[in-house]
């Protein structure tokens, strides 16, 4: 062997040593960024932590990977760029090296097989069912979410969602015009709402408090809109509030301590709670969707029961500039009795 292949090969383990201690310095930094930066929202359910523990191993496996292959590719364009006066010239001819090659198509492949099982096991896990799970029906259309319970054998329409902390909630999720997709990002679970096909979800909330409801799944125009709010509380709340729902007492009004209706629904707090404001501008409640008409313009001089019909049968005037099939015709179904004319009355008094 001459001194030039002795001096080059001294360089090259230089080069490699070099390009390791850069690579596990860089992959270093890349995990710990990865695992400080705050990826998600709350977690509202012990299937959030299952996920998020597994995004964060798919991150520091990421990590090192994408690191050696840019260091890799980055000294390749260094180290072996064209110079001055070797625009024409062949580079040496090059057999390969096969026992290097099985190494990085077997270290990938053993890496990409333990990922697959560990995801595998999660998702058979947070699937897990419960024989006392809560039954809710998940009923997605243009451009709302309605939710179903069982109660005494009667269904229970809600156009919000409301589940009891700790408790396995078993969701059936259906469409009634076109794919949507129903999501709690607190939940970290979603899946498609399919057009004649039922699907399912499972889901155990395990910390208080609202959490947005979304359609993930550009559904057509009021799309962005498509936004309820899922509510978690205490099972001795959660019941009270299914026995009032069941019963037909509101739960628009003010509530006691005991999480019970103490009086008459508020049309506002109803108009706020089936997402009005989301599609329809109104000054009164600070709303400015534009996906529906402005009420305030609208509902102008109208008395209270073209207000009601435009309500439960929407599809019986259109606006000007505005398409049939854009408003849920389900309203006098999703609110109570009394909600309903809570919620006239406000839209009468404020739009007058």
């Amino acid at each position: 062997m001459g001194s030039e292949e002795i001096t080059t090969s001294a360089e090259s383990r230089g080069h490699l040593k070099q390009l390791v201690a850069i690579g596990l310095i860089a992959s270093l930094i890349g995990i710990a960024l990865g695992l400080a930066i705050d990826w998600f929202p709350t977690q509202a359910s012990t299937q959030a932590e299952q996920v998020d523990t597994l995004w964060d191993v798919l991150v520091i496996f990421s990590v090192p990977v994408f690191v050696l292959v840019i260091t890799i590719v980055l000294y390749c364009v260094w180290r072996y760029r064209m110079k001055p006066g070797e625009e024409l010239k062949d580079g040496p001819p090059i057999h390969g090296n096969t026992r290097l090659e099985i190494i990085w198509t077997a270290i990938p492949a053993i890496i990409l097989v333990a990922l697959c099982s560990y995801a595998y096991v999660t998702l058979v896990d947070i699937e897990e069912a419960d024989a006392s799970a809560l039954n809710v029906t998940v009923v997605g259309e243009q451009f709302t979410w309605t939710f179903y319970y069982q109660s005494d054998g009667r269904r229970i329409a809600s156009p919000q969602l409301y589940v009891p902390r700790g408790r396995q909630v078993y969701f059936t999720v259906q469409s009634q015009d076109v794919i949507h997709d129903f999501w709690v990002p607190a939940f970290r679970m979603k899946i498609d709402a399919v057009p004649g096909v039922d699907t399912h979800l499972r889901v155990t909330p395990k910390t208080n408090g609202d959490y947005p409801v979304v359609c993930a799944e550009l559904c057509g125009l009021g799309h962005s809109v498509m936004r309820q709010t899922a509510h978690v509380v205490d099972p001795s709340e959660f019941d009270k509030w299914l026995e009032d729902r069941a019963s037909g007492a509101t739960g628009g009004g003010e509530t006691d301590e005991a999480g019970g209706n103490a009086g008459a629904p508020d049309g506002k707090a109803v108009f706020a709670a089936a997402a009005c404001g989301s599609c329809h501008a109104l000054q009164d409640a600070g709303t400015t969707g534009g996906t529906g008409p402005d009420l305030d313009e609208v509902l102008a001089g109208k008395d209270a029961p073209y207000i009601e019909k435009g309500i439960v049968d929407p599809g019986a005037e259109i606006s000007p500039g505005f398409s049939e099939g854009l408003m849920p015709e389900n309203f006098d179904e999703t609110l109570q009795p009394a909600e309903l004319d809570a919620l006239v009355k406000y839209l009468d008094e404020v739009s007058g």
